[in-house]
């Protein structure tokens, strides 16, 4: 039994400090795909140290169970046909034939003299993932506490389209409320725009475009003019800078199982696709048609880090451009979306308290 005890325990400890994570990090690598690096060994590399961060930051994603409850929640939500009279369900968009919904405000058809303002929400999922359905409770909730016209768009994701492609699809639903704010009687020069993580990162991106009268987005130039002077504030909590948040995905060891840089085509592309390089790059006169930023970010987030929101802030203010900035503690990157979809959430009131601020 003694020598028994002596050969297992080396081979335990193996296998907790090396099978076990070196399994995760194959696992997490087949699920989201091999990084294109010439000279990459791929079954070496998993062996090196980082793999110990790699598996770390996978068990993160095992808190997403305590969610469980609230996702059968929008599901049946969703498919209930009864909440229909709260929303208009997909309705097609842009070049891509993509979908939105569009969430009455609570006294929607009481007034007709009187447009209600409009929030368009981004939803985030690493550039690679997402849709509307997810946040309808979110949209429900918003349209409720700011008395507003809620739209949820869905945009095509890596690997269907690039960073590009999806701010062309939040460039086109921008366009469609150019053209319908008559027949859903909400204000379409009055908008303002909500993301999270992903969704924050394109909503600026896609406003700096915007503001440029970029050729590349395929808008004629008195449209992305019209839209720019529609849109009011923005209240984000995301990526700003992309060689910053890459060089965190590092630390975490995720880069390579992230599609951020697939997203981005690469590292070469990183300032063209990051709002604080534009916004460097804006002439004066352009600075002055950014609209208002309002910053949220949570203290406890360690996917998307809280320098993110501080160095754009500081960034907006050194450009002389309005920016609000709030600082939420004990809040993690999830819970900026999930806890806006239910009033018994721990930090329903405490978002929703700094969002209305910003949107009165």
């Amino acid at each position: 039994s003694g020598i028994k005890y002596h050969v297992s325990l080396p081979v335990v400890v193996g296998v907790l400090l090396v099978g076990l994570p070196y399994s995760i990090s194959l696992a997490a690598q087949w699920l989201y795909g091999w990084p294109n690096k010439p000279g990459y060994k791929k079954y070496i590399e998993a062996l090196k140290p980082r793999i110990y961060c790699l598996t770390r930051a996978t068990l993160e994603t095992l808190k997403y169970l305590q969610y469980g409850k609230l996702y059968f929640q929008f599901k049946s939500w969703y498919k209930n046909e009864e909440n229909r009279k709260h929303y208009e369900k997909g309705i097609t968009f842009g070049r891509r034939g993509n979908k939105l919904d569009l969430y009455h405000p609570p006294h929607a058809g009481k007034s007709e003299d009187v447009s209600a303002p409009l929030v368009v929400f981004v939803y985030g999922g690493a550039w690679g993932s997402g849709e509307r359905s997810t946040y309808c409770l979110l949209a429900r909730q918003m349209a409720e506490e700011l008395n507003a016209t809620v739209i949820c768009p869905d945009y095509c994701t890596y690997p269907k389209t690039n960073v590009l492609g999806m701010v062309q699809d939040v460039a086109d639903c921008l366009v469609w409320t150019q053209e319908n704010g008559q027949k859903f009687n909400f204000d379409k020069d009055n908008i303002v725009l909500i993301g999270h993580s992903a969704g924050a990162h394109l909503c600026a991106l896609t406003t700096l475009f915007l503001i440029d009268a970029r050729e590349e987005l395929f808008i004629e130039s008195s449209k992305q003019q019209n839209i720019t002077l529609s849109i009011r504030g923005i209240i984000l909590s995301g990526v700003y800078n992309i060689m910053d948040h890459y060089e965190h995905e590092q630390k975490r060891a995720i880069e390579y199982v992230s599609t951020m840089h697939k997203a981005m085509n690469g590292v070469e592309n990183f300032p063209y696709y990051s709002p604080t390089h534009l916004l460097k790059k804006l002439s004066q006169d352009k600075l002055n048609k950014v609209p208002q930023f309002a910053l949220l970010h949570g203290t406890n987030d360690v996917i998307v880090p809280v320098e993110s929101s501080t160095k754009f802030s500081d960034l907006l203010t050194s450009l002389s451009v309005k920016a609000s900035l709030y600082l939420l503690p004990r809040v993690d990157h999830t819970e900026m979306v999930t806890d806006l979809m239910a009033s018994n959430r721990r930090f329903y009131h405490v978002i929703y308290s700094c969002i209305k601020q910003e949107f009165t």
